[in-house]
């Protein structure tokens, strides 16, 4: 029995020794908690309890020329429904009202909503989705309605708010516009005005302390933030919406008829060197066409005939040939180094001027002019070429932009045929935007400008920054050459490729173009053609400057040419800017036409300018087609929303007063 009650005793020490050591091991960690580890801990129960909550900033608008919103970011509404949340007698009271209400408003079954309600609360569901992508109206409709106006913890209602960036105009300029999006590795990514001005658009996010609460809710611990969000700057785009629709219809119009692959076209300001449209479509699988590539920014190719313009500017610069030099088109084939050139023509022109083979756009009278007067000497011809900028990029502020590429004679590529295949382009690589850059130098009296899309980023009415006109180069040639050129210019629509063209009512000059593309790829079976026309109007005070890409037009017609394809566009634009647009009546801003041009001009509006004198119903119109019909009748057009006209006030069959306000309220 003793043995018994000493074991028991020595058990009981042993405890008591353990839960000693433990007691001190306790005292020694509270210890450390408290005066080593303190802040450590403290600081980690406060960043559980108590952090920054991010206040996005809101993002800039981007806006065209004459005010009209190109981009903004409006709030986004998703309702959830915590199904746990409401007592059962509240539930039972509105479920009813509720799904009726929410019926009403979703366009859907009032007894499928009550369904789902009821299945929600029956599997204790407490993110259940009622609704995404809501307006603020429609938000605050359903804040109202029965059992979600007694709130988030007897009510059940979530909100969830996100900021989404909305297109006004939608497709047209998309591409150019552009996007920014965070990826999903963190970092953002983005094309167009919205990423290149990306600093300026999205301000700077604000800092709010927040402290959780119970059921998982964080309230603000002070009534001021800890750092202020800043809002985006505006940017105001070049862009003008009138002749963006104008551009963009045309360019739609005859990638549909010739069922081509993709297209593009840019119309620019001539002085300034103002993009005032660009367009870029692309045929989908679904065969209608979207803008998802900024081809004339991006797609940099073989130019063709376009690039005979280089020809006949250095050839008139070094006088090594003039306008009334005859060549032999013999027959239409020459050959270099075993390559053939030939004439679109079949049999060629007999004997031309060098004008005269421009304007029909002899391949074997323009190779025969380069070829014969610079094949000794190559890099003086090349000299030109780079002097016009064309060997490099524009640089403007977008990514994506086409790399050209202009054969030099240093280059280890270089052989025979490198000099007379650049002379009818070929062999050398340009973006239609750089080609357009070029012409536009040679309607500028010599000037070349660099393009631009934006020329101000604003707050509010406080001008932040403001882009100016770049000069390239102060002049690309003499007064001597561009006066020869620019009449050259003006005869190929008169009387040369682009005739068909020619109106008498007023004036355009330009060049044609029709290059095979891909012909070296897979044995040529790949092979397809480019048609394009780039020039300027008026031809004679020319406003503004214009190209036209059309590539993989069908060719079952055999009407492939640029004359056929990219031509009609190219007037369309020209003429609908003339008749369609007072805001940019061209008679109204030329510097000093003469008095037979604005007397032909004059009358032709006059004629074309006979047209509804009342105000038209555009209710249920997409709002951009009706900016475009309003404003061609005189209208100043002021919108607000997105989509399609609800309402405007102006009532249909009211006389028109010119430069009157008509507000349209978009749905």
């Amino acid at each position: 029995m003793a043995v018994e009650d000493k074991y028991i005793s020595y058990r009981t020490y042993l405890v008591a020794f353990f839960i000693f050591l433990m007691a001190i091991a306790i005292a020694v960690k509270l210890t450390n908690i408290q005066w080593v580890d303190g802040d450590h801990y403290r600081e980690l129960a406060k960043e559980r309890t108590v952090k920054n909550f991010v206040i996005p900033a809101n993002k800039g608008n981007i806006y065209s020329a004459d005010g009209s919103l190109l981009a903004t970011s409006i709030p986004s509404y998703a309702i959830r429904f915590d199904a746990v949340a409401p007592k059962n007698e509240a539930f039972e009271k509105n479920v009813k009202l509720l799904s009726d209400s929410l019926g009403m408003l979703l366009k859907k079954s009032s007894s499928t909503i009550q369904n789902e309600l009821r299945k929600a609360r029956v599997h204790k569901n407490r993110y259940y989705l009622i609704a995404k992508g809501l307006s603020f109206t429609q938000y605050m409709k359903i804040k109202g309605f029965p059992l979600f106006n007694l709130g988030a913890y007897k009510g059940g209602i979530i909100v969830e708010q996100k900021t989404i960036r909305e297109y006004p105009i939608g497709q047209i300029a998309k591409r150019s516009i552009g996007y920014e999006r965070k990826m999903p590795e963190g970092y953002s990514d983005g094309k167009g005005i919205e990423w290149a001005y990306s600093k300026y658009l999205n301000g700077k996010d604000g800092k709010i302390l927040k402290q959780k609460i119970a059921k998982g809710q964080w309230k603000p611990i002070r009534d001021v933030n800890e750092v202020e969000p800043q809002d985006g700057y505006d940017v105001i785009s070049t862009i003008d919406v009138y002749i963006q629709d104008i551009a963009h219809h045309a360019l739609l119009k005859q990638l549909e008829e010739y069922e081509a692959d993709h297209g593009c076209v840019v119309v620019m300001e001539t002085k300034t060197g103002q993009v005032k449209a660009i367009s870029n479509l692309g045929r989908g699988n679904d065969g209608i066409y979207y803008e998802t590539t900024n081809y004339a920014y991006a797609e940099s190719h073989e130019p063709g005939s376009t690039f005979k313009l280089v020809d006949l500017i250095a050839i008139l610069e070094d006088k090594v040939a003039d306008t009334s030099t005859v060549y032999d088109s013999h027959g239409g084939i020459i050959t270099y180094s075993g390559r053939k050139v030939r004439d679109s023509h079949e049999g060629g022109y007999g004997k031309v001027s060098l004008a005269r083979g421009f304007e029909l756009s002899s391949n074997t009278v323009m190779v025969q002019a380069v070829y014969n007067n610079y094949k000794n000497d190559p890099t003086r011809f090349v000299n030109h070429v780079n002097s016009f900028g064309l060997n490099k990029k524009l640089g403007l502020a977008f990514r994506g932009e086409g790399v050209p590429f202009i054969p030099q004679p240093s280059d280890k590529n270089w052989s025979n045929i490198s000099l007379p295949w650049m002379a009818f382009g070929y062999g050398v690589s340009v973006t239609p935007l750089q080609t357009l850059t070029f012409y536009n130098a040679v309607a500028n009296n010599g000037v070349m400008v660099k393009p631009m899309l934006v020329t101000e980023i604003k707050a509010w009415d406080k001008t932040i920054k403001k882009y100016n006109t770049e000069v390239m180069n102060p002049k690309i040639c003499s007064d001597e050459t561009l006066n020869k050129v620019r009449a050259v210019l003006a005869n190929v629509v008169k009387k040369g490729t682009g005739s068909k063209l020619y109106s008498k009512d007023f004036s355009m000059a330009g060049k044609t173009g029709t290059a095979a593309v891909n012909y070296a790829q897979n044995g040529g079976m790949d092979k397809y053609y480019a048609s394009s026309f780039v020039g300027y109007f008026p031809a004679d005070n020319p406003k503004y400057s214009c190209i036209v890409v059309v590539h993989k037009p069908n060719t079952s017609g055999n009407n492939y040419y640029g004359a056929d394809v990219a031509g009609p566009v190219f007037k369309r634009i020209a003429q609908k800017i003339f008749t369609d647009t007072p805001s940019t009546n061209v008679i109204k801003k030329l510097d000093s036409p003469n008095p037979k041009q604005e007397s032909n001009y004059n009358a032709y509006y006059a004629k074309a300018q006979k047209k509804q004198n009342v105000i038209p119903n555009v209710r249920g119109m997409a709002g951009m087609d009706a900016v475009a019909l309003l404003g061609n009748l005189g209208l100043k057009v002021k919108v607000v929303g997105v989509g399609k006209v609800k309402k405007q006030s102006l009532q249909a069959g009211q006389n028109i007063v010119k430069n009157s306000s008509i507000l349209l309220e978009l749905s």
